[in-house]
């Protein structure tokens, strides 16, 4: 019964290669892509820290212009980095429509955020300031809010991030 066992084992493995070997070959795809299309803003996202060439990527197509967005309240709601609210007559009925906007974007904002924290003393002092007013899921969002609130005006200001204007002493 090992033999089978074992045989099994070879093929997962082997599929497990060919897989990795495509995505590789597929990223890379990608990425020259990315680099031909719009080299400069692929290069902007980079300087943020926390996001790298897949999050940049991501972030990169599912944005396309970002000229196609007005205002940044108009980017942040199209990301799903704030909530609909139901109004009518003045009186607020909650949130409503929490799956419009694009979820892709809303995951990349948040990881970011979380990535943004690693290692980065002053974000998580920016955080725990966050966390006196609110939970701790409801700091990261609006950290990954205001992350991308910055990037819409990186990407349309043609800038790289500064972290002293993200986060003030």
């Amino acid at each position: 019964n090992e033999p089978a066992i074992n045989r099994n084992l070879d093929i997962d493995l082997n599929v497990i290669a060919f897989y990795t070997k495509e995505l590789a070959s597929v990223e890379h795809f990608i990425e020259q892509s990315a680099k031909q299309h719009n080299p400069q803003d692929y290069q902007l996202l980079q300087t943020v820290p926390g996001i790298g060439r897949i999050l940049a990527l991501t972030i990169l197509y599912e944005i396309g212009n970002i000229q196609r967005f007005p205002t940044v309240q108009q980017f942040a709601s199209y990301s799903r980095l704030i909530k609909c609210k139901a109004e009518s007559a003045g009186k607020q009925y909650g949130t409503n429509g929490n799956k419009i906007g694009n979820a892709y974007l809303k995951w990349a904002f948040s990881e970011a955020a979380v990535l943004y924290l690693r290692g980065n003393e002053k974000a998580k002092k920016y955080l725990t300031r966050l966390q006196k007013r609110m939970s701790k899921a409801k700091a990261l969002s609006a950290l990954a809010h205001k992350l991308g609130r910055c990037i819409y005006f990186m990407l349309r200001n043609k800038t790289v991030f500064d972290e002293h204007k993200f986060l003030p002493a």
